[in-house]
């Protein structure tokens, strides 16, 4: 009936669908279309502003990496007459810069000289190489660029200064010519200017002003060189005579801007050469130096009256005269290790129609996964309002599925534990109220019945009579007391007054008012000193009797005759070291146990194994429920173990420091 009318009431006020707007799962797509719509926008915002300058940086780096590589290579192949060997510092640039790096002559062949790809099938090289390397054409753009470890750059006649040919010096004219330029740099000291030596590729040295950069061409270096004489070659080079052997024949210049033998000798076949090109073009023919202000071993033609002709004949003689002492031109090509060449991105139209298609799907899968998500999340939720209206209105339905382990999955899962405790907890209050009104009904129709008989005549109101009033009385006042106490400490209304208690006398003075009705059941009662010293804790000494008392007239009613119930009592050690922290109180007996699946409930109001409610078997079923609330108002636990057909062991567990102490709290030391 009341089922039926649960359903009425839902027919009357049906669950109220709410607008997508208020909905949770309206916020839910609105917060997330909002959140991806900003994150698409804030993200596309950044990359126009910095993917540009992303790119050209990392092309500028790209490009300086590529002209160390670049040079690297072109002063490899300056000293060098042949590629043969370049294989190693291939793939110690390749290492060096991450890059891909190959090396391979010019077409049509292209057969691949060196390559820092692995593996038996390297991917393929793109069709255009990166740049030719050919010392005697450098490169303007990569030679200018980088900053070499030689510290050369590309010259205006594009022959690298490191491709010397038979310019470069040998051993004694080297150390000879060293010796000059050291006496001329320590005269320049003298004189107050800091001053060093440095040597160019061919082994000519040269004097220099520290602080300016100056070359020795000033007032000061000519009065130094003027006055310089040639040296012993000390320390003695290779290739050159010891001190007690005769000097060289051909004189070696004093001042450091004449040329050596061997210059001498390398002027004069490039002279040759350049005459030979100014005849051809009804030129005078000129007349080959060298030029101290470059950096360089290579003489120039051309003084303030020299053209161009006479430069482009020179340069000519030049790569004709070197092109014997260095390695043949060939390609470079240089690319990421993984692909052949680095891609290039610009916003143009058609990106940014991909940026902007881009962003849209993102938009579109962003609001189709919110809205499988939100659905997702909200049905539960549905379902836990279903739920509970249901049962608000007292229709005890089907739990609600579990369907996930998750925030939404467990919060199913406590709406479902707080619906069966519920239910469990009305069922609990139905048969309470059943049970008291059981309880309190055989007292009082027994006292009624007594009375009617007196009335009637049939009893004689004799001290018998009086007797069984008063004991009914009792029963009638121990239930009511009993329902009191429980309500107390339901509403922690139950009052305490803690003081010091030995366990071991309370345990006597309780076996002391139980001793009579033991003997009468045949039942042996008997308290188990402890070992050590006496057992104390901070206790209300009415209290605990009470609960002692009731786990005792429990034992004593279910023990057979000749069976025992002891008292014992012992401190417990706390985990973490500290001793007495508890005080372990227990009431064994061995009468007929209580089945594993009453045992759960052995501390219920109202529980009795025997459900037949007769007095001669058993109590009110409050007084194991009152000595689990006793036990608790001290802070403390009540418990119980039994074995069917041995016996059961009922067990307090209190703390020393009394109520508000316990397992956490550390005993005061005696």
């Amino acid at each position: 009936m009341a089922r039926r009318k649960g359903r009425a009431r839902r027919a009357e006020r049906p669950y109220r669908r709410l607008p997508l707007r208020k909905s949770l799962l309206g916020r839910f797509l609105a917060v997330s279309a909002l959140v991806a719509a900003c994150s698409v926008a804030a993200t596309a915002w950044l990359a126009v502003q910095t993917t540009s300058g992303a790119i050209r940086q990392e092309q500028g780096q790209n490009l300086a990496d590529d002209a160390r590589i670049y040079d690297t290579l072109l002063g490899y192949a300056a000293e060098h007459r042949q590629w043969d060997g370049v294989e190693k510092t291939v793939r110690d640039l390749a290492d060096q810069y991450g890059r891909r790096i190959a090396v391979t002559t010019q077409a049509p062949d292209r057969r691949t000289i060196a390559d820092s790809a692995t593996g038996d099938s390297p991917p393929a090289l793109p069709t255009r190489h990166s740049a030719v390397v050919d010392p005697l054409t450098v490169d303007t753009l990569l030679g200018s660029g980088g900053t070499p470890a030689t510290g050369s750059t590309a010259t205006t006649d594009r022959i690298d200064p490191r491709a010397v040919g038979p310019f470069k010096l040998p051993a004694a004219e080297r150390a000879e010519l060293r010796a000059v330029a050291e006496r001329n740099a320590e005269c320049v000291r003298q004189m107050g200017i800091p001053a060093d030596v440095e040597v160019n590729p061919a082994g000519r040295p040269r004097v220099t002003e520290t602080a300016s950069g100056r070359v020795d061409t000033d007032a000061e270096m000519a009065k130094c060189a003027a006055s310089a004489q040639v040296p012993s070659p000390e320390p003695r080079v290779p290739g050159t005579r010891a001190p007690s052997e005769k000097p060289p024949t051909a004189k070696v210049p004093s001042f450091l801007d004449e040329p050596t033998k061997t210059e001498t000798k390398a002027l004069e076949a490039l002279t040759k050469l350049t005459d030979a090109c100014l005849r051809r073009q009804d030129r005078d023919p000129v007349k080959l130096g060298l030029d101290m202000t470059k950096p360089g071993p290579a003489p120039t033609a051309y003084d303030d009256n020299a053209d161009e002709t006479v430069a482009s004949c020179v340069n000519s003689s030049r790569q004709e005269q070197l092109r014997s002492y260095v390695a043949g031109p060939a390609l470079l090509f240089i690319g990421d290790p993984d692909r052949a060449s680095v891609p290039g991105f610009d916003l143009s139209p058609a990106n940014t129609a991909k940026i902007a298609g881009v962003a849209a799907l993102v938009l579109a899968l962003t609001f189709g996964v919110s809205v499988l998500t939100g659905s997702r999340l909200v049905r539960p939720l549905r379902a836990l309002t279903g739920a509970a209206q249901r049962l608000k209105d007292g229709d005890r339905s089907d739990p609600v599925p579990v369907s996930a382990d998750n925030e939404i999955g467990q919060l199913a899962a406590a709406f479902n534990d707080m619906a069966a405790h519920r239910t469990r907890l009305e069922e609990l209050r139905k048969a309470m109220v059943s049970d008291v009104a059981h309880e309190l009904r055989t007292p009082l129709s027994n006292i009624r019945g007594w009375l009617e008989a007196a009335q009637d005549g049939l009893a004689d109101p004799d001290p018998a009579f009086v007797s069984s009033l008063l004991e009914e009385a009792v029963q009638l006042q121990h239930i009511i007391d009993d329902l009191q106490d429980l309500a107390q400490a339901d509403a922690d209304a139950l009052r305490l007054h803690p003081e010091p208690v030995r366990v071991t006398e309370l345990l006597a003075q309780v076996a002391a008012a139980h001793q009579v009705r033991a003997d009468a059941a045949d039942v042996a009662l008997q308290v188990t000193a402890p070992t050590g010293p006496p057992v104390a804790l901070t206790a209300d000494p009415v209290r605990l009797r009470q609960a002692v008392g009731n786990l005792v007239s429990n034992a004593v009613r279910h023990t057979p005759e000749g069976g025992t119930v002891e008292l014992r009592a012992r401190a417990e050690q706390l985990a973490d070291g500290w001793e007495s922290g508890l005080v372990v109180v227990e009431v064994a007996d061995s009468g007929s146990g209580i089945p594993a699946a009453d045992l759960p409930h052995v501390f219920d109001r109202f529980w009795r194994a025997e459900k037949s409610r007769n007095r001669r078997t058993g109590g009110s079923g409050l007084g194991l429920a009152i000595v689990r609330k006793l036990a608790e108002a001290h802070g403390g636990s009540a418990s119980a173990v039994s074995t069917e057909g041995e016996g059961s062991v009922f067990t307090l567990r209190l703390p020393v420091q009394g109520p508000g102490g316990g397992p956490d709290v550390k005993p005061t030391a005696p």
